[in-house]
C-alpha cells in the first residue's frame, strides 16, 4: 500500500484520490493533445506541475511533466520487460556491481519502469518506491499499469528524508528523481550522498540518473560530489541523450571494468534479461579521467 511521509499508511486517503482521479478521467475527458506524441489522456495538476500521461500507441503510454514535457517514463501496458527508454537498461548494469539484491530503493517512481523490471526478475525482493507527489504514484497506479505488492510499496515522501529515515539498509539504491528539467538540488549535495552511503549494505551500489548538460546544480560537481562521497566510481553514457548514469560504491570489489563485463553477461543469461548488461556496460563506460573537474556539493553551497 502507499506510505505518507511519515512513513505511515495513508492508504484509505489516497484511494479516495484515485477514485476521484477516476471520475474526472470519465466526466472531464477527453482531453486533445497538442502534441504529435500522442493524444493526452490523462492530466492532474499539483503543487510540484502538471502531470501528465500521453497514449504513444501499442498499448504504450508516457508519463510527463507538462504537456510539452519531455517523457519521464514510457510504460507498455502489459510488459513490464519493455524499456523503450534508453537509461533505463544502462541504469539496470549497476546490478553487476551488487550481490544479488534482497532489498531495492527506487527515488524517483515516475511511471514505475524500473520497479516493475526488477519485480519480474527479482521476485523476493523488497523493493520500495519513493516519489514526493502523490498525483505521480496517482498516475503510475491507475494509467501505467504499476501494481503494489506485500514487498513492493510506494512510499509518498521526499526521496532525502526518506533516505535519512533508513534503518534497515538496502543492497542497490537507484536515484532517479527528476523534476521538470533537472535533479532537486538537495538530492545531489555530499551531506545527501552521506545519508545515501548510510542507507546502503557495505557491499551495495548507487545508481544515479543525471543530466550531463545541467547547470544547477552543474553536472561536473555532481560527478565530484559522487567522487568525493564513494570508494569507487563509474560514468557511463547513454546514447543518443544527454544522460549519464552514476554507478557508486563504498567498496572496491567489481572494481575491474573486465570483471564487470562478464559479471553482467552472467546475470543477464542467469535472469533472461532481453539485452546483454556485460556488452552494455562494455559499451557505455566512459574513463574517469575524461570527467570534468568541479566543486563538491554541499548544502551551505546551495542555500539547503
Amino acid at each position: 500500500m502507499f506510505k505518507n511521509n511519515s512513513l505511515q499508511s495513508n492508504w484509505l486517503v489516497l484511494r479516495r484520490l484515485i477514485a476521484l482521479s477516476a471520475v474526472c478521467i470519465a466526466t472531464c475527458m477527453p482531453v486533445s493533445s497538442l502534441q504529435a506524441a500522442g493524444p493526452v489522456i490523462y492530466e492532474r495538476e499539483s503543487k510540484f506541475g502538471t502531470v501528465v500521461v500521453t497514449d504513444e500507441g501499442n498499448n504504450t503510454r508516457a508519463l510527463r511533466f507538462g504537456r510539452d514535457g519531455v517523457r519521464q517514463s514510457l510504460v507498455k501496458l502489459d510488459d513490464p520487460e519493455h524499456l523503450a527508454l534508453a537509461y533505463t537498461a544502462v541504469a539496470l548494469t549497476g546490478l553487476t556491481l551488487c550481490a544479488e539484491p534482497k532489498r531495492i530503493l527506487v527515488i524517483g517512481l515516475g511511471g514505475g519502469t524500473l520497479p516493475r523490471f526488477l519485480r519480474h526478475h527479482y521476485a523476493e525482493a523488497t523493493i520500495d518506491a519513493v516519489d514526493i507527489n502523490p498525483e505521480v504514484a496517482i498516475a503510475a497506479i491507475t494509467q501505467l499499469g504499476f501494481r503494489e505488492d506485500a514487498a513492493m510499496r510506494i512510499h509518498i515522501a521526499d526521496g532525502r528524508k526518506f533516505v535519512e529515515s533508513v534503518r534497515e539498509p538496502y543492497d542497490a539504491i537507484f536515484l532517479d528523481a527528476y523534476g521538470a528539467d533537472s535533479v532537486p538540488v538537495h538530492l545531489t549535495t555530499s551531506e545527501f550522498m552521506a545519508a545515501v552511503r548510510r542507507a546502503l549494505r557495505p557491499d551495495g551500489v548507487v545508481v544515479g540518473n543525471v543530466w550531463s548538460t545541467s547547470t544547477r546544480p552543474p553536472y561536473a560537481a555532481i560527478v565530484s560530489t559522487y567522487r568525493a562521497s564513494f570508494d569507487n566510481l563509474h560514468v557511463l553514457r547513454v546514447r543518443g541523450t544527454g544522460n549519464r548514469i552514476l554507478l557508486a560504491t563504498p567498496h572496491r570489489e567489481y572494481s575491474e571494468l573486465a570483471a564487470l563485463t562478464d559479471r553482467g553477461r552472467q546475470i543477464s543469461a542467469q535472469k533472461k534479461f532481453r539485452f546483454d548488461l556485460g556488452q552494455l556496460f562494455e559499451s557505455s563506460v566512459m574513463p574517469l579521467w575524461s570527467m570534468p573537474g568541479g566543486a563538491v556539493l554541499t548544502d551551505a553551497a546551495m542555500g539547503i
